[in-house]
């Protein structure tokens, strides 16, 4: 619901001069650089740990990336007011999806390493049906077109929604609203075929109808607990007052709440129906996941995903307090980060449960990567959209 305008300080759209904020990019550099020297450095001692782990930091910030590209097309396509304070954020992490394609350039090195699939002197009949779609020829080939639509996408609203602050066109909103729809048909697709070809085809024998819908669900989670820390940490440094209210803050808490729950229905859901149909070629996944010390992870992952933050977030209270709402979704990237290490790291044959170091300077070479994008641009336009129509509606965005 909104009410009439009221005044606000205009020169808080922009960093404050002397922000540490302002030298993320150069921080998120040096991470990086740190980051994959070191996970190359080990890299000699244990070749296919490298390429494991450095697939589930690849799929975490491509999960991050993925789920604000997804949250922009939704704003626009919803035509939704209270979003338009947070938006211009969500346009800085997609951005981030730009530079994940160097990224992708040692999994695809390490395809060999990793993909059972690539042996194709041992393929059953099962595997080499499934070929057409796999293949190292394929998995480049589908991994340019993901990229391609992924950062035109990306690229093409954040550039219209940055010239909107100097021209003020209202224009650029209206043919964003008209290609939002389609495009969030495209992103849908791609992104299940991507999370199918980077992460299901670990064990090519498996499959499952909504593991794509599972990728999307811990996106979207990674992304509104994400955004939940930008917003606070912009906050304390003095930027933002009176554009990103408590209200707003309330609405991410809420949507982080609410797609816990849907990551938890669609993970139960995948794992039910592969446990009543119990078909060999289906429960293996699990099975898995059930031996070599990764059993107290699984127990650990659906109530350290959905049992506790399920409790944690539904009070109104938790989601409108900065510091109770930062360690909810602080919580919650971590978790991700749980998720996305079972789901690859079993296919590591013969590996027991473990983090290793590999797993932490991945982390933070990819991290500081992609962060390293979003920190160039977020230095480099407004921090809200200065003239989108509806901004005096967000800003005025009270919820009840």
């Amino acid at each position: 619901m909104s009410h009439g305008p009221r005044i606000v300080d205009a020169a808080q759209m922009d960093l404050p001069a002397g922000s540490l904020w302002r030298r993320l990019p150069l921080f998120s550099a040096i991470a990086a650089i740190v980051g994959i020297g070191a996970s190359f450095a080990m890299r000699a001692g244990d070749e296919k740990q490298f390429y494991f782990s450095w697939l589930v930091a690849f799929l975490y910030f491509m999960s991050l990336g993925l789920g604000a590209l997804l949250f922009v097309l939704i704003q626009y396509a919803t035509k939704t007011g209270w979003g338009i304070v947070v938006r211009r954020l969500a346009e800085n992490t997609a951005a981030g999806l730009i530079v994940m394609v160097l990224a992708f350039i040692p999994v695809y090195i390490g395809l060999d390493k990793m993909y059972a699939w690539t042996d194709e002197a041992h393929l059953d009949e099962i595997v080499r049906g499934k070929m057409w779609f796999l293949g190292a020829e394929n998995y480049i080939v589908f991994g340019v077109l993901y990229f391609a639509v992924w950062i035109f996408l990306a690229w093409w609203f954040r550039a219209g929604s940055v010239k909107q602050d100097l021209t003020g066109d209202h224009d650029l909103t209206r043919r964003r609203i008209v290609v939002a729809g389609p495009a969030i048909v495209l992103v849908a697709l791609t992104l299940t075929f991507a999370s199918f070809h980077w992460a299901m085809s670990l064990d090519p024998h498996w499959y499952s109808t909504i593991f794509g819908v599972y990728y999307f669900a811990g996106s979207f989670v990674c992304v509104f607990a994400f955004l939940s820390l930008v917003v606070l940490g912009l906050r304390r440094a003095g930027a933002l007052e009176g554009f990103v209210t408590v209200e707003h803050r309330h609405d991410l808490g809420k949507l982080l709440f609410a797609f816990v729950v849907f990551w938890a229905y669609i993970g139960f859901s995948q794992f039910f129906l592969i446990w009543y149909a119990n078909i060999p070629e289906e429960t293996e996944w699990y099975l898995e996941r059930m031996h070599h010390g990764w059993q107290p992870v699984t127990i650990f992952l659906a109530v350290g995903h959905f049992g506790l933050p399920f409790l944690y977030l539904m009070s109104r209270h938790i989601k409108r307090n900065k510091l109770t709402l930062g360690l909810g979704a602080a919580w919650m990237l971590f978790m991700h980060f749980v998720d996305l290490h079972w789901v690859v790291m079993p296919a590591h044959h013969g590996k027991e449960f473990g983090v290793t170091l590999l797993d932490v300077t991945t982390m933070l070479g990819v991290g500081g990567l992609f962060l390293t994008a979003f920190g160039f641009c977020l230095t480099r336009a407004k921090l809200v959209p200065a003239k989108d129509p509806r901004l005096i509606e967000s800003i005025t965005f009270e919820n009840f």
